[in-house]
């Protein structure tokens, strides 16, 4: 796994720049920032496949897997808090739409142009500086983290790639678990990603959109650690339920009130404890149907990745949705990009794409998820059945190790 990872450090480091750099000639832009921006989350999923599917190769414990996915996702979640700060407060500065304008054209044709040149270049700082908290979090992983082997893999059924997608794929939980989330997750992903824009053209919070994004992720942060002990708590399922529902009331607070900043900074803070809870919960309970999936399937061996890569995929697979949706609905509201205002219709837009679509999306994923079968009495019984197997595996082999001295 670790080779992958180290092999896609550079090239996406290398495709994140590219994507902000704007290229000298006019004709043919889109195919250049398409070809990078694909090459750049091809790289990113030969990063992020296998860097979460170190949590199987960790541990086989579940409390120490899930406490390590507790630590990493609250990690991630700073690390889009570091981000996010450092790309703000850089390009912030230099995109602030005037007062009023100005009566002279030429001059307010030079000013753009100096605005523009101001901001192609503080979006080129904030990648490189993202580039390179970038290459050293990969550093630290390679010298910090070691994968452990597998034990038994010499009684492994070998399995072509199609026969083990076919299995992986047709395992019941897993399905209901990835197709629940696709839901949750498209909702959490329309909210984010107009999010911003609702902040700036529906309640005209311009200057601050910025302050209430960091908001949501450092509430996001700190959320996690309650989030994992509700989990340990009360079970994983139950906190699916609180965690995910959390953000509703509030979703639909923000859009049937008037304007109001305090608000927007009290939703802001009730959204990130949800967004955190939707960061943590999935990667918390994969492990378990991998865990469950070993238990019916004990033996086949090494079919984790497959697991973490098609999770990943649907992922990727509803943020793609989310970005299309949002698009084709602000395009035929009449959204004008880099236009300091904005017709009537986009802000009704925005109000749909932040409350009535992401509400309905986590109802239905909820109701998928109702029907997710490892409860906390089969995650259990799972544990205890693997280490059964781990144990009468380690007796065999020391049986073995020792007839093979005596002879």
């Amino acid at each position: 796994m670790m080779p992958w990872i180290i092999f896609s450090t550079p090239f996406a480091v290398l495709t994140y720049f590219l994507i902000w750099y704007v290229p000298p000639f006019e004709q043919g832009k889109v195919f250049w920032y398409l070809i990078f921006y694909c090459l750049f989350q091809s790289m990113q999923t030969c990063f992020h496949v296998p860097y979460s599917a170190f949590t199987m190769f960790i541990s086989n414990d579940q409390k120490e897997r899930d406490s390590a996915t507790a630590y990493r996702m609250m990690v991630e979640v700073l690390g889009t808090v570091l981000g996010t700060a450092i790309q703000g407060q850089i390009v912030g500065g230099t995109t602030n739409c005037p007062a009023e304008p100005d009566s002279n054209n030429s001059t307010t044709v030079n000013m753009s142009s100096v605005a523009l040149d101001e901001t192609k270049q503080a979006y080129l700082v904030a990648s490189g500086v993202i580039c390179i908290i970038y290459v050293l979090c990969a550093a630290i992983l390679f010298f910090g983290v070691k994968e452990q082997k597998e034990s038994g893999r010499r009684k492994s059924q070998v399995l072509t790639f199609r026969q083990g997608l076919w299995l992986v794929m047709s395992h019941g939980p897993y399905i209901k678990l990835v197709i629940g989330f696709l839901f949750t997750s498209l909702a959490f992903m329309l909210l984010e990603g107009n999010f911003a824009l609702f902040i700036t053209y529906a309640l005209g919070h311009r200057k601050d959109f910025q302050n209430i994004l960091l908001v949501i992720m450092l509430s996001g942060t700190l959320s996690i650690p309650c989030w994992q002990w509700f989990l340990t708590r009360f079970g994983k399922k139950t906190a699916v339920y609180f965690g995910i529902s959390w953000a509703v009331p509030f979703m639909i607070l923000i859009v049937s009130i008037k304007s109001n900043l305090i608000i927007s900074y009290l939703v802001s803070v009730a959204a990130g404890v949800s967004v955190a809870a939707a960061f943590l919960l999935p990667w918390s309970m994969l492990p378990d149907v991998v865990d469950d999936f070993k238990v019916n399937n004990p033996d086949v061996h090494g079919h984790e990745a497959l697991f973490y890569s098609f999770y990943v995929f649907f992922v990727k697979f509803a943020s793609g949705i989310s970005l299309g949706v949002s698009t084709l609905s602000l395009k035929f509201a009449g959204y004008v990009t880099g236009s300091c205002s904005q017709p009537e219709t986009v802000s009704s837009t925005l109000k749909v794409l932040v409350s009535p679509v992401p509400v309905v999306l986590i109802g239905v994923g909820l109701l998928i998820l109702k029907t997710y079968p490892i409860d906390e009495e089969r995650r259990q019984g799972n544990q205890k059945l693997l280490q059964e197997m781990l144990d009468s595996e380690a007796d065999s082999e020391s049986e073995t190790t020792a007839l093979g001295s005596n002879v």
